[in-house]
């Protein structure tokens, strides 16, 4: 049975209720009673009036009870996402994904953290996302600027890169990004300059970055914000989900990048005078249009040179946690692909330059089993290929290459030919088609236009004859 009981002011007016219900019986047979505050809509509220509002109150608590719902009052929500994240952690999700979320909630929390689950409006979500498109409230505020000075050093250390970065804390991408002067994490190179046994300001200059964040990073951010929400609700723990009914910003659909023919002509050409292991790689990137991770993570095992097939089984990824790790694909399913004769015939030449440097290397090396590793049999940083391509790129005055436009490329040239979708999501490694359609609807529109006309040739005779 539900009842109230006034709170008082120390003139001795009644200010607000406080409810109890019964929330059933424990396992010794004993009531379980719930309660929680009620205050008055409105001030100056007449006694009566109060003590209805507040019964009937204390009557709907009771019935939320029953039914099983019950609003945690004390529940942040910063602490109730951390709740989710472990909860999508033990279920599997991928720590890259992991990493991206955590990421997420740092400009996240800063605005809700604090409030209550229950207290959490659409205008609250709406107000954060305009201020994430106003000045962004970004995690990386800070940024350090590499002076000159840095690249000259590394150079002068005369060791191989991947060694530097490894003594640095960071990955080869970053280092390599603060040897050409682009500006890198505060954190980042604060281990570079630790390491190299210099102060920050004799090798970085800091800079403050209030750029906006893009519709499409702020979009992520609602997405993130409407899953949490989702599982409170699932949990009864609020009467709606707010992010449901908030309004995000509305990202223009871009069409996928491609390279055209006369763009995969120039850059197979160029690769001709490339040293062997990057020309292996990206002949296997334009072969297969596989991800960047999945290229890292083939081993020879994977490779049937009788059948010329590839399995892609694996990849290979980064979290700043675990570093680099070896982790299923993107679907979680492997799939084998046909490789090109071109392809075979690299590898092969590749897998010969290797055992080279495994002789020359003696028992430095270890025999991991990747096809592609450093010098000491290692595995290398998934973003090497994304760095040397876009170095090579540049240097070859070549349109910007990036491993992604060569699995839009190699998808796009399925369509264009007449393959169905079905068997083009399963060359991509798409969960099914309906992800490879969303993806390509450009590519199929041109397609299906393609195909108007070659059906509109019946009427060739007719043309001719007016």
């Amino acid at each position: 049975m539900a009842y109230i009981e006034p709170q008082y002011d120390n003139k001795g007016n009644i200010t607000h209720y406080r409810l109890f219900a019964s929330n059933g019986y424990n396992y010794q047979g004993k009531q379980i009673r719930k309660t929680t505050m009620w205050w008055p809509p409105e001030k100056n509220m007449p006694k009566r009036k109060m003590k209805q509002q507040a019964m009937m109150a204390a009557y709907e608590f009771e019935k939320k009870l029953e039914q099983g719902y019950q609003v945690d009052d004390n529940q942040t929500f910063a602490d109730y996402a951390q709740y989710v994240m472990e909860l999508k952690q033990r279920s599997g999700l991928a720590a890259t994904t992991l990493e991206r979320y955590q990421g997420l909630l740092r400009r996240i929390n800063p605005a809700i953290g604090h409030m209550k689950l229950k207290d959490i409006r659409p205008q609250h979500l709406n107000e954060l996302y305009k201020e994430l498109a106003e000045h962004g409230i970004r995690e990386d505020t800070h940024r350090a600027v590499p002076r000159k000075v840095l690249a000259k050093k590394i150079r002068a250390l005369d060791i191989p890169k991947y060694q530097i970065a490894e003594k640095c804390g960071v990955s080869q991408t970053t280092l390599n990004a603060a040897i050409r002067g682009d500006s890198i994490r505060t954190e980042n190179a604060e281990g570079i300059a630790n390491a190299l046994g210099y102060d920050f300001s004799e090798l970085f200059t800091e800079k403050f970055n209030t750029t906006p964040l893009s519709d499409k990073t702020i979009l992520e951010h609602h997405r993130l914000i409407s899953t949490i929400f989702s599982q409170a609700d699932k949990e009864l723990l609020i009467p709606y989900n707010p992010a449901a009914k908030a309004t995000p910003p509305k990202v223009k659909k871009h069409k996928v990048e491609s390279f055209q023919p006369e763009d995969m002509e120039d850059i197979i050409t160029t690769l001709q005078n490339a040293p062997i292991k990057w020309k292996t790689m990206t002949y296997i990137l334009i072969d297969t249009g596989c991800r960047r991770g999945e290229l890292m993570g083939l081993q020879w095992k994977h490779i049937d040179f009788d059948k010329g097939t590839m399995m892609i089984e694996q990849a290979l990824l980064y979290t700043k946690d675990k570093g680099v790790y070896v982790g299923p694909p993107k679907n979680g399913q492997p799939r084998a692909v046909c490789l090109a004769p071109e392809s075979l015939d690299m590898l092969k030449q590749w897998r010969k330059e290797q055992l080279r440097i495994r002789m020359k290397n003696g028992l430095i090396w270890k025999d991991t089993g990747f096809i592609f590793t450093k010098d000491d049999g290692t595995v290398m940083h998934p973003d090497s290929i994304t760095d040397w391509l876009g170095k090579f790129s540049k240097e070859e005055d070549l349109p910007h290459i990036h491993p992604h436009l060569f699995r839009h490329t190699a998808a796009s040239t399925l369509i264009a030919n007449g393959i169905d979708l079905v068997t083009t999501a399963a060359e991509m490694g798409h969960t099914d088609a309906t992800t490879t359609a969303k993806i390509y609807a450009h590519q199929i529109a041109k397609a299906r236009a393609a195909a108007a006309g070659v059906r509109a040739g019946v009427f060739a005779t007719l043309r001719k004859a007016e």
